[in-house]
């Protein structure tokens, strides 16, 4: 359909009394079988989908309103609006309607019958045959009848529209005000309150067109001096001094067009009406000014269209907001008008609203606010974030894809998303930290990346944020936790550590790759954990929470790095300094020990087992730690078993037809075996270095084969493995050897088959494991090689390879049985 006659907008009023934008469309009026009669169809204009289907009810009250609005009521409290394109659309489907209902269509109100009593039904046809009413003569000496009149048609709604279309014929708004100018000129205190009354209610009658006569531009001041003289207030108000001489109107840059000058005028002087001279309406009044609000409604949407018309008058707006010589007060002032100008976009439809943000992305706006935001005047800040949030609630794709742009062209410092940060860390009255804080965690949500039309929009923009600007983020963390209490404890401090905390925490929930990579090469955890010794009690909650979001995820990547680091020992000390005081840190700690014991995370409870027991065993007002230990003995039990079961190591197949060909039974057998062995021996001492090289000689003398090439391929990956063990232990310098370890199995792999390739067959006795005579050899080569049963192994280990920031890949690395081949991975499931 493409008649622009019928083109409309739906609305829709909600809770608070709003009005909400349910799409843009095209309307018809034709009967609908399902619901029997004649309806209103509105169909989407983007994908012809339903956006309305309202049956012409006889007894439901329309409403035409500016010429261009049809509203009505569905039920209580569902309010509809269609805003139609064009007069002549409207007029269309208002005539279907009144045809519908049986109503004079020159009626800008359509209403039933009048209200009946339980005794009298007598006026069921009173509605057509009701003469208009009459209005007593515009005279003072007349007032207390005209006000009683008023009062009297507003319980019946059929008598409020003909009342409304009385004062409108008759033009008894300016007799009204005549009586006003009488009133005030002889202190007529009397008649001055029988006024206030009158238009009092005369607003209550909801008449749209009354509206546009009262706050006509000679008129409303009038309207508002008659809602000055309040019975009951010891002295009159004084709005219109207010509205005349206090409230100046400044134009931050001139506006040439006379219409839009009118509007933002009447809107202001409205919304004051509206907000501050109209008495509180009770609750069976609310409804009744609901045209008032809609008048404001769209109101607000022609300023917006208006302005956004003017290319100029924007483009010099942020001509000047961008200009290095503009003082701070000019400043202030474009971005109060910008704040302002984003409030009032929130009433335009979504297809004008992305045009809106687009529009002003085009014209500079997040450069502009690049500079606003470092300002130190606290208003102009304030409005600044408030801007950005608008931007980014709507848009934060089209915000990332700024931040993106600025990589090539921009120093770390001069990022926005930097600058964001820096505004957190540094508000010191905290109202803006929490606003920028929602603002960076709305741009890092994936939830809100998935939807986007640039696929590698999430991988792109989280690499960008931990290269550039993650340093930024955690430094005041990193400088408050250099010794074993945190340094500084003044309230500002704290608070925005509790909120790079719970960011922290939302990075573990939703950036499983990359937070894990930065975790275990800064030590993050050991930092954050000092400041369970802060004297703030939400901050050690705070603390313990990134540490409870880390173990929820079940990790064993994070588990191995809890247990190296022995990173329970400020919890459990947290724990015994508590005493037993039944606080929220107690309950805490409490709930997540039985968090490990329920989901039976068996390296996390070994090691607190085996180095807490004796300080845990202490606290009998709670079972957890009594059931952890048994837990811990149940599965040393098991383990037992299983290393009493003798293995079966066949390892060749005797076929004479293919005499040395490896039977791949024997290499899932050893797998099995290397997966029961306990997870503790193999990480003793940070590495997997159990495998030692005398047990590797053992089984090399042991064999009966003769030795070849092949078994000492792996030696030097084995030697460069001791000789790196030997420096104490720290995380970097653990990740390192882990690093090099599987590079160098990697490459003696390749090495032995190409030798294994060139060299005649080799025997090898039952106890040499996967193929290479290296000790070890097979388990490493397990590990390192993935599916390949052969080569040799150098010294493996469990732990997963590196992650690089710049990888595209974005899943869980080395964690669980993650870091298994394939082949382990099928035979520990079978376990």
């Amino acid at each position: 359909m493409t008649d622009t006659r019928r083109r409309v907008k739906l609305y829709e009023l909600n809770a608070e009394r709003q009005w909400d934008d349910k799409g843009t469309g095209h309307v018809s009026s034709t009967y609908v079988e399902r619901l029997k009669g004649v309806s209103l169809v509105v169909r989407s204009e983007a994908d012809g989908s339903l956006l309305l289907e309202s049956k012409i009810q006889p007894d439901t009250a329309y409403q035409k309103q500016q010429e261009t609005l049809i509203v009505w009521s569905e039920g209580d409290n569902f309010d509809l609006a269609l805003s139609f394109q064009e007069k002549a659309g409207c007029d269309e489907i208002w005539e279907k309607i009144c045809s519908v209902q049986g109503k004079d269509p020159s009626l800008d109100f359509t209403q039933d019958l009048v209200e009946e009593s339980e005794d009298d039904t007598r006026y069921d046809d009173m509605s057509e045959s009701q003469p208009p009413i009459e209005l007593p003569a515009g005279e003072l000496s007349r007032l207390e009848e005209i006000s009683e009149l008023v009062s009297s048609c507003l319980s019946s709604p059929l008598r409020r529209e003909k009342l409304a279309n009385a004062i409108e014929n008759e033009n008894y708004i300016k007799k009204l005000l005549n009586i006003f100018h009488i009133c005030e000129d002889l202190e007529n205190l009397e008649g001055l309150h029988h006024l206030y009354e009158i238009f009092r209610n005369i607003f209550l009658l909801n008449k749209n067109a009354l509206f546009e006569m009262m706050f006509a531009e000679d008129t409303i001041f009038d309207v508002v001096g008659c809602l000055e003289f309040e019975p009951g207030a010891p002295a009159p108000k004084k709005h219109r001094e207010y509205l005349q001489r206090m409230a100046k109107f400044h134009q931050v840059i001139p506006i040439t067009n006379t219409e839009l000058l009118s509007k933002i005028h009447q809107t202001y002087r409205v919304q004051y009406i509206q907000d501050v001279v109209l008495p509180t309406p009770s609750v069976f009044e609310e409804n009744m000014l609901s045209t008032l609000s809609s008048f404001v409604f769209f109101n607000k949407v022609e300023i917006v269209s208006l302005i956004l018309e003017d290319e100029r008058f924007l483009g010099d707006l942020f001509v000047e907001l961008r200009d290095s010589k503009t003082n701070e007060d000019r400043r202030k002032e474009l971005v109060l008008f910008l704040k302002e100008f984003c409030q009032f976009s929130q009433t335009l439809q979504p297809q004008s609203r992305e045009s809106f943000y687009k529009t002003l992305s085009s014209l500079g706006i997040l450069h502009g606010l690049e500079i606003t935001l470092q300002s130190n005047n606290k208003e102009m800040k304030s409005a600044s974030v408030d801007i950005l949030l608008f931007i980014v609630d709507y848009s934060p794709s089209q915000v990332r894809e700024y931040m993106m742009q600025q990589i090539n062209n921009t120093e770390d410092d001069g990022l926005l998303m930097n600058i964001v940060i820096e505004g957190m860390i540094c508000d010191a009255d905290m109202g803006a930290s929490v606003q920028l804080m929602g603002i960076i965690k709305t741009l890092l949500d994936p939830e809100n990346m998935l939807a986007s039309v640039n696929k590698s929009e999430k991988t792109d923009f989280l690499n960008h944020f931990y290269k550039h600007c993650m340093h930024v983020f955690v430094n005041p963390l990193l400088s408050n936790t250099v010794h074993d209490r945190p340094e500084n404890s003044d309230s500002c401090t704290v608070q925005v550590l509790g909120l790079i905390l719970e960011l922290l925490s939302f990075f573990v929930e939703h950036h499983t790759y990359h937070i894990k990579n930065y975790i275990l090469h800064k030590d993050l955890l050991r930092r954050i954990l000092v400041l369970i010794k802060s004297r703030h009690t939400f901050l050690k909650l705070c603390s313990l929470r990134f540490m409870r979001k880390i173990i929820a995820l079940k990790d064993e990547f994070y588990n191995r790095y809890i247990i190296r680091g022995n990173l329970f020992a400020p919890v459990v000390e947290a724990l015994i300094s508590n005493y037993d005081r039944y606080n929220l840190l107690n309950s805490a700690i409490l709930e997540m020990f039985e968090f490990i014991k329920m989901e039976d995370i068996k390296s996390l409870c070994n090691h607190v087992v085996e180095n807490f027991s004796t300080t845990l065993d202490k606290i009998t007002y709670v079972k957890t730690f009594k059931a952890l230990k048994l837990r811990y003995d149940q599965h040393q039990d098991r383990m037992k078993d299983r290393a009493n079961i003798e293995p079966v190591s066949s390892i060749l197949r005797c076929n004479p037809g293919n005499r040395f060909r490896r039977d791949e039974r024997a290499l899932d057998e050893d797998e099995e075996m290397w997966f029961n062995e306990d997870e503790d021996d193999l990480d003793e001492n940070g590495t997997s270095e159990s495998a030692t090289p005398e047990l590797g000689e053992a089984k090399v003398q042991s064999t009966t084969a003769p030795q070849s090439t092949v078994s000492s391929a792996p030696e030097p990956a084995v030697t460069a493995a001791m000789v790196t063990s030997n420096p104490p232990q720290t995380i970097d310098r653990m990740m390192e050897q882990d690093k090099l370890k599987e590079l160098a199995a990697t490459a003696a792999t390749k090495d032995s088959n190409k030798i294994l390739d060139s060299s005649s067959p080799v025997v090898a006795g039952p106890d040499v494991v996967g193929g290479g005579g290296n000790g070890a050899g097979g388990k490493a080569a397990d590990s390192s090689n993935g599916e390949s049963g052969g080569g040799g192994g150098g010294a493996g280990t469990r732990l997963g390879p590196l992650v690089d920031y710049d990888s595209d890949s974005d899943e869980d690395v080395g964690g669980g049985d993650d870091d298994l081949p394939p082949s382990k991975k099928l035979k520990a499931a079978a376990n």
